[in-house]
């Protein structure tokens, strides 16, 4: 009977764990008669993904810090790698107290696929940013500390909508186009070469980054982008790991100490920029 009753009241937060809520109720603009069609997934991915989507993790209420961060998957615009850089990294984030929110967005150069990664990726990142902030009261999150963590291919979703305004549309009928989409900092684990800006002002969201110096995709981004972050007096924090290659998610998988532990250097991040701690962050916005 005990074991019943525990099961019930865990049911709950199991089911709000796994809330997956379109981005748009009646399917992608332009794309509505698509929004029904199956994902489909085998092992480690996911493609097929015409109706583009979060699932919402919340934070543990014990640990909850009020900040909330909206993952990228990584798989080269061709497919998901949805659990070891959407799923795990959720799970790490929540230990933290942090709510995460992965997104499932369009995939652009899958076999066939009709969408471009800069208008309709685009359109996906901005719009998960909006609904997230729309939803902000209601998950119990500050609107001004959701940021973004991409890795791989999802750090260049993240550049799609990092080094704009983002501002809203003020006329848009649906109230969550009004909204702002630019996080509010940026986490980026070996990203993608595409959307890296020549230059960024001081408007630009601090930034977290890492990668392996013997990624030959993907390391070369992280010492571009820091070097115009710190022309640009920016916030920021690198590391280039000696090994790693590409692709080893949050690291639980390699056998080097450096690559196993590397989520902790985001958490330090996090807790020494005040994103983690509502008091300090409250200070900050004054």
């Amino acid at each position: 009977m005990k074991i019943l009753l525990y099961a019930l009241l865990l049911f709950p937060i199991q089911l709000l764990a796994q809330q997956e809520i379109p981005l748009w109720p009646n399917g992608a603009p332009g794309f509505e008669n698509r929004r029904n069609e199956p994902t489909q997934a085998k092992d480690w991915w996911i493609k097929n993904i015409h109706n583009p989507s979060i699932t919402v993790y919340p934070a543990p209420n014990d640990k909850a810090t009020g900040a909330a961060v909206v993952i990228c998957p990584g798989g080269g615009h061709r497919e998901l790698v949805f659990n070891a850089e959407g799923v795990e990294p959720a799970q790490f984030l929540n230990s933290i107290g942090v709510t995460a929110i992965v997104l499932k967005y369009r995939l652009a150069r899958e076999e066939g696929s009709p969408y471009s990664i800069e208008k309709h990726v685009r359109q996906d990142a901005y719009r998960a940013m909006r609904l997230v902030r729309s939803r902000a009261a209601e998950w119990k999150i500050d609107p001004k500390r959701i940021g973004m963590l991409g890795f791989s291919a999802g750090g260049e979703v993240v550049a799609l909508v990092a080094y704009t305004a983002g501002d809203g549309d003020s006329k848009a009928t649906d109230p969550i186009d009004r909204l702002n989409g630019r996080p509010d900092f940026q986490l980026l684990v070996y990203p993608g070469p595409l959307g890296i800006p020549g230059v960024v002002d001081s408007t630009a969201p601090p930034a977290f980054m890492l990668a392996a110096n013997d990624d030959v995709c993907c390391s070369g981004p992280v010492v571009k982008l820091l070097q115009v972050y710190r022309e640009a007096h920016v916030p920021v924090e690198a590391h280039i790991y000696t090994k790693g290659d590409h692709g080893f998610n949050m690291g639980n998988r390699s056998s080097l100490n450096s690559i196993k532990t590397w989520p902790q250097r985001m958490a330090d991040w996090l807790s020494d920029n005040n994103l983690l701690d509502p008091s300090k962050a409250q200070e900050k916005k004054k």
